[in-house]
């Protein structure tokens, strides 16, 4: 009898380490996968493979660049959705934990440099800002507290030296010279008085990752209707006559 309770907890115990190895392989499988989608989704958007990406995993969000197509773009849905901007569009970017922002790089400001890369309690953030009314900012969670019964998830202390790293590759890109024609454009807003600003900006639709078909040139509007024939005492008065009476 002894033995047989013995076999029946070593079974057991085989059975729950087998399910174990199960959920954790199905997990490290799902997460491999969720990074392997989005580089996918990056290359496709930007033309090319990116230079640079970042992945918030377990969260389906990422971000990229290009600097050959002088293009950023953010995804998310595991790279189902994709937003594009040109690199030029990038403001800056804040490294945010525990809801304080510890970290920024911003155009036209110096840099606020990390002091410590300690760890986090509660949040890890790292929020990409753009020059887009309508989409002005993007958020990646890099480490949140269930992460750390991830496998092969970053640390909280990992997740700020990643962040890190960001804002200062952020702070490189922002402290370039604007291209002239953007530089132009953004003087020209500048000077314009209040009564001639534009209305506002169409809004950056996201776009399926999907390659989308070549846009092709508007053509021309045509009138709806032909014009009115002329009111029948216009005729009256070039004949000199109004309302029966001769000039």
């Amino acid at each position: 009898m002894r033995a047989m309770n013995e076999l029946a907890r070593l079974l057991l115990l085989l059975a729950l380490t087998g399910v174990a190895l199960t959920v954790v392989g199905t997990i490290g499988a799902k997460l491999s996968t969720e990074e392997r989608r989005i580089r996918r989704s990056l290359k496709k958007v930007l033309k090319g493979e990116p230079h640079a990406f970042l992945v918030a995993r377990g969260r389906g969000r990422g971000a990229g660049f290009n600097f050959a197509a002088n293009l950023i773009a953010v995804t998310w849905d595991a790279g189902a959705w994709c937003l594009i901007y040109k690199v030029d569009e990038l403001l800056g970017a804040e490294l945010i934990v525990d809801g304080q922002v510890i970290a920024r790089a911003y155009r036209g400001e110096p840099r606020r440099a990390l002091d410590l890369l300690t760890g986090a309690d509660r949040l890890v953030r790292l929020r990409l800002i753009f020059e887009d009314p309508h989409r002005p900012d993007f958020d990646l969670d890099l480490w949140l507290p269930d992460d750390d019964a991830r496998k092969d998830a970053m640390s909280a202390a990992e997740a700020v030296q990643e962040a890190n790293r960001w804002i200062a590759r952020t702070e490189a890109i922002v402290r370039k010279p604007l291209p002239p024609s953007r530089a132009a454009a953004a003087e020209g807003r500048a000077e314009a008085p209040a009564a001639a600003e534009p209305g506002p900006s169409a809004p950056r639709t996201a776009e399926p990752a999907a390659a989308a078909a070549p846009r092709l040139p508007a053509a021309p509007a045509l009138p709806l209707f032909d014009p009115p024939d002329p009111p029948p005492w216009e005729d009256d008065a070039e004949d000199g006559k109004v309302d029966g009476v001769n000039s």
